[in-house]
């Protein structure tokens, strides 16, 4: 009887896979044992808990067996530690080498392997370090297996110069040695060394496998060696390394970082096994370059998907611009009882941001909070960031108060967001309070401070900060900057010192700094300068209709009809399209959000925007001498700003 259930669970220690039968028989040789009372003894029950320890829902049992043995022989010492060590409790491992050491039992090279395979998952450096020495006094250090395990062990827990020593040290090495100290160095993200090791690997004439290549193609592709990464591809073909599920979607994750999406695609036809990673990652190539449609058919043919695929796509609609169709498949996602993280909060917050949907950004805030979804510092950043575009700052300075970690697009966000929304002291308190905290502006925190400044008539404050960028900060001023000292001169009516600023620049202005000027000239009836800007607009961007009609409307505003039909005529000859109502639109939103400039003449009522009128119409008026000027051309009111209260 005992003879036939060992020899019956013995064929099935040939397979990978535990079927039922195996486990009955398991089962019925224990329970015969116990029977027996030969459960207490080491050579009959070595069968019964060596399956037991294969498999990780078995463990307790081999346990409960193991405990029962008297005086338990080395094999089953190692079975135990062996299992323990690749479970999900691998500090157990380490607790019954204690207790075997403890019983006088040395152990054996094995032993050791399954010990430091432990230690490196719990990241046990330090007892580590005494099972290295344990072992050299056995004199099992020149072992290359145990050294394997040792170099994978100390790369694991960080110290790189100790898994580098033990190499170094050894007589013989095989890939395994290879390819755990390349693995140790991309763990601590040491990636030009992995390069190197890689190479002193090839001079070695050790011929690589899919771990080398995964980590070595992964190196090139964070440090951008697209040469590198191309040589390896090659390598790969004329080495025939065998592109498993690992190295494929490494390879896919590489093209598509380089947006060479069709390559990538064709690794993924290529792989005979794919998981989600895999169509993941070509989402994301796809949604890098732009290829919504693309990512959005391997989406639909996803066998499963997770939270990653569904954030990969919103992402992907976000970048191409499509924010109605992220909030869309984020309900979809919703929907499908996905639940999101806070990289899809981000995602679908700055959606609704450039949309102004404030419904569903409150919706997202509601659910992040209810759900207990991890608020780090980006989707603190977003929601600020929603708040303030939807108008809602009070809210944005609550979100920013509650956050714990803020950074400095943290400040920025929030500094922005009250200058453009008309709070402009309120924006200066805050810039104060980011300096007394030791927080380094950037950029973006001085183009809001420079808004800030400009909507509340600080020119002198405002010149201050912008003087401060590189004398104090380093920050060398950008096109950006220039336009809000512009804005700020213009604004308070210095416009002949605004002027001189811009000839000053040492950078040539852009198209958007002469609009600026034009309307604070137009505004201001300070003719002269308007045809400097007009000219200089006309010079610079000829092709742009919008720049004709600004300078239309500011000699339609001082009755000089003659100017009015040359503008008209100019067009007309240069073949330039006449502006709609969108391209106007687009004018409004480059002044008004990239500078926020209220210089544009904002209506008060839902008029319409108008073409200017026809020389015929302009005719009629000049024989006339009315005093009326033609209307400008204005945005509709829903455009502007609306008012809230403070948020302080």
């Amino acid at each position: 009887m005992l003879m036939r259930l060992t020899k019956s669970i013995a064929r099935h220690f040939g397979t990978s896979t535990v079927n039922p039968r195996t486990v009955s028989s398991v089962k019925e040789l224990h329970g015969h044992l116990i029977r027996k009372c030969l459960h207490t003894d080491p050579s009959s029950m070595l069968e019964v808990i060596r399956w037991y320890t294969l498999s990780a829902s078995n463990l307790h049992k081999a346990q409960f067996a193991f405990d029962h043995l008297h005086y338990p022989n080395l094999s089953l010492w190692n079975l135990m530690i062996r299992g323990w060590s690749l479970s999900e409790h691998p500090r157990e491992a380490i607790r019954i080498f204690n207790w075997m050491c403890h019983q006088g039992i040395v152990g054996n090279n094995l032993t050791l392997i399954f010990v430091f395979k432990a230690c490196a998952r719990v990241s046990d450096i330090l007892y580590g370090r005494l099972v290295h020495t344990h072992s050299i006094k056995l004199g099992f250090e020149s072992y290359m297996f145990v050294s394997n395990a040792l170099i994978h062990m100390y790369a694991s827990c960080g110290d790189l110069g100790l898994a580098r020593k033990v190499f170094d040290g050894m007589c013989e090495r095989d890939l395994v040695s290879w390819n755990s100290l390349i693995c140790g160095y991309s763990q601590c993200s040491r990636f030009k060394e992995v390069l190197g090791i890689f190479e002193a690997m090839r001079a070695a004439n050790v011929k690589a496998d899919s771990v080398t290549m995964m980590k070595v193609v992964l190196a090139c592709s964070i440090l951008g060696e697209q040469d590198f990464a191309d040589a390896m591809v090659k390598y790969i073909e004329e080495n025939q390394v065998q592109i498993d599920v690992y190295l494929g979607n490494t390879l896919i994750d590489m093209y598509g970082r380089r947006g060479m999406v069709d390559f990538a695609h064709d690794i993924f036809d290529r792989m005979q096994q794919k998981n989600t990673v895999s169509w993941n990652a070509l989402i994301m190539g796809y949604g890098k370059v732009g290829n919504i449609v693309a990512a959005q058919k391997i989406f639909d043919e996803m066998p499963q998907r997770d939270v990653i695929s569904w954030t990969s796509m919103i992402t992907a609609y976000s970048q191409a611009y499509q924010f109605t169709e992220a909030v869309r498949l984020f309900k979809e996602m919703m929907a499908a009882k996905v639940k999101p993280d806070e990289i899809t909060a981000a995602s679908v917050l700055s959606a609704c941001a450039h949309l102004g949907s404030l419904d569903v950004g409150v919706a997202v805030h509601d659910y992040i909070r209810k759900y207990d979804i991890k608020a780090d510092i980006y989707v603190g950043n977003a929601l600020i960031d929603m708040y303030c575009k939807c108008g809602v700052v009070e809210k944005a300075v609550e979100v920013f108060k509650e956050m714990r970690n803020k950074d400095t697009v943290s400040w920025t966000s929030v500094i922005s967001g009250l200058a453009v929304n008309g709070f402009a002291d309120s924006a200066l308190k805050f810039f104060s309070q980011m300096l007394r905290e030791g927080i380094r502006p950037s950029h973006g925190t001085f183009v809001g401070i420079l808004l800030a400044c400009a909507h509340a008539g600080l020119v002198d404050k405002g010149l201050e900060c912008f003087e401060s960028m590189e004398r104090i900060y380093g920050l060398k001023p950008e096109m950006k900057h220039y336009g809000c000292v512009v804005d700020l001169l213009s604004r308070s009516g210095n416009l002949e010192r605004a002027y001189e600023f811009i000839k000053q620049m040492p950078i040539t202005p852009d198209v958007i700094v002469w609009r600026i000027l034009l309307s604070a000239s137009q505004l201001h009836g300070n003719v002269p300068l308007a045809e400097i800007a007009t000219n200089k607009l006309l010079e610079v961007d000829p092709s742009n209709s919008s720049n004709y009609v600004l300078s239309s409307n500011t000699y339609a505003g001082l009755d000089r009809w003659e100017d009015v039909i040359r503008m008209r005529g100019m067009m007309e000859e240069s073949n330039v399209q006449k502006p709609s109502e969108e391209i106007m639109g687009v004018v409004f939103l480059e002044l008004v959000m990239l500078l926020s400039s209220c210089l544009v003449s904002f209506p008060t009522n839902k008029e319409k925007t108008k073409m200017p009128p026809s020389k015929k119409t302009l005719h009629r008026r000049k024989r006339k001498k009315s005093r009326h000027c033609a209307p400008p051309f204005h945005i509709s009111s829903s455009l502007a700003p609306q008012s809230s209260p403070n948020p302080l």
